[in-house]
């Protein structure tokens, strides 16, 4: 695959059908030297960081570039899915060092990939939730500072608490208490820590960890001083353009849409594992619904961070995707908000402890997110998406229930105290969680 960069401008002018398709295209697609694939001087590092001398080969499985392309990963059951264990990714030490060429983990962490359906919708969902916490966090301080006190707010939002925050009048907040999310408040709901705000910055990070695809709007010469950073003998890889139509492509690839069995036993096996993942305690985390007020996707998004293109940077393009939300099937609630079936909350928990420790395997913290805590996951499209766990070493959905520990545990030990039938009902109700009918 040859293509030029496209620019922002470029990428205003085309139509979204016209955008998802240059996305879909370079999503697809095998990036070559000519578009400069690869990154000889330049490490995986979200920074843009050099590397003290020029990769000893094109190709690294561990530090990367390990792919030719975006789908080379994520094609299980079609593009944009989910990824066997061969394609999992190693994350961590290649940011400090280029050459590691270790599996041991407290060297690297190793990650299974990810499907991206209905992605869009998760990242609407986080803006939100982001909007109303923070929105409680300005209000407590204007009440502190009215008051002269100290006020404490519960903070929750979509019905999904996230611990409590103290206002002092001085406009200072002790967050000691904040659960589940970064002490800024935004809900990041991409990446298997949660540490990744948006399909944006996600696409920038991957390009070119992975493919050593680089962003202008990171690694060009406005940040770097160089426009060809990697010293690949290729300037401005990927165009501001290019991104965005990688972001709307991923925005608007169709949510999981699950699925009734046809046979009438499978069927009420499922309608009755639903009632048990409920009275056990799995959904308490695994939410079957959250509630979205709009389905108008813009780029850039809101809460983006320096290195990635944000709103002001540039005009802003808006891809609604109500169509996709009625194609799928999608309740809405008594006050017309869509009733988004992820199954998660979108919050981190610690997901082991001293007695089920399987996925507390990683020794490495990423971003500050201790090492034993992860997003909770969504299920949507579960059924299609094996195998499971962060490391995608687990084969089956049994497996992967019976793997949780810390704040999953109560839920995990109601599981496996249940009967056989009664387990197998629950499995029958995840298999419904299909990507597509």
């Amino acid at each position: 695959m040859v293509t030029e960069p496209l620019s922002r401008d470029a990428a205003l002018a085309l139509s979204a059908a016209e955008l998802r398709e240059h996305g879909a295209r370079l999503f697809a697609g095998k990036f070559t030297d000519a578009e400069g694939r690869g990154r000889p001087m330049s490490t995986q590092a979200i920074v843009p960081t050099k590397r003290r001398r020029a990769a000893r080969a094109a190709w690294q499985r561990l530090s990367g570039p390990d792919a030719g392309a975006c789908g080379s990963c994520h094609n299980e059951p079609v593009l944009g899915g989910a990824g066997d264990f061969a394609t999992n990714a190693f994350v961590s030490e290649g940011f400090t060092n280029p050459d590691f060429d270790t599996l041991d983990p407290q060297f690297s962490n190793e990650r299974g990939t990810n499907h991206l359906f209905g992605a869009g919708f998760i990242e609407l969902l986080a803006r939100e939730m982001t909007v109303e916490l923070q929105a409680q966090r300005r209000a407590a301080l204007n009440r502190a500072r009215a008051t002269g006190e100290p006020v404490k707010a519960p903070l929750l939002t979509k019905d999904v608490a996230f611990g409590t925050l103290i206002a002092f009048p001085d406009g200072t907040v002790d967050v000691a208490r904040v659960e589940g999310v970064d002490p800024d408040l935004v809900v990041r709901p991409f990446g298997q820590k949660g540490v990744i705000t948006s399909l944006r910055n996600f696409t920038i990070n991957a390009a070119n960890a992975h493919h050593g695809m680089q962003a202008v709007e990171r690694f060009g010469a406005r940040w770097t001083g160089e426009a060809d950073f990697d010293e690949d003998g290729v300037a401005d890889e990927l165009g501001t353009g290019d991104v965005t139509a990688l972001t709307v492509f991923q925005a608007s690839l169709p949510p999981p849409a699950g699925y009734e069995p046809e046979n009438p036993a499978w069927r009420a096996a499922a309608a009755r594992g639903a009632r048990r993942f409920e009275t056990i305690g799995c959904a308490s985390c695994h939410r079957p619904t959250l509630p979205l007020e709009s389905t108008l996707f813009t780029d850039p998004g809101p809460f983006d961070l320096a290195g990635t293109l944000r709103a002001g940077d540039a005009e802003p393009l808006a891809v609604d995707l109500a169509p996709l939300a009625e194609a799928a099937g999608f309740a809405r609630d008594e006050a017309g908000r869509w009733l988004i079936p992820v199954s998660s909350d979108l919050k981190r928990h610690p997901i082991a402890d001293e007695q089920v420790a399987a996925l507390g395997n990683e020794l490495l913290a990423q971003r500050f997110v201790a090492a034993d805590t992860f997003l909770t996951a969504e299920l949507w499209g579960v059924a299609d998406t094996a195998p499971y766990g962060h490391r995608g070493n687990l084969d089956t959905l049994d497996a992967a229930i019976r793997a949780h520990g810390g704040s999953g545990r109560k839920a995990r030990d109601a599981y496996a105290a249940l009967s056989d039938k009664a387990r197998d009902d629950v499995i029958a109700y995840l298999r419904t969680f299909r990507t597509a009918p």
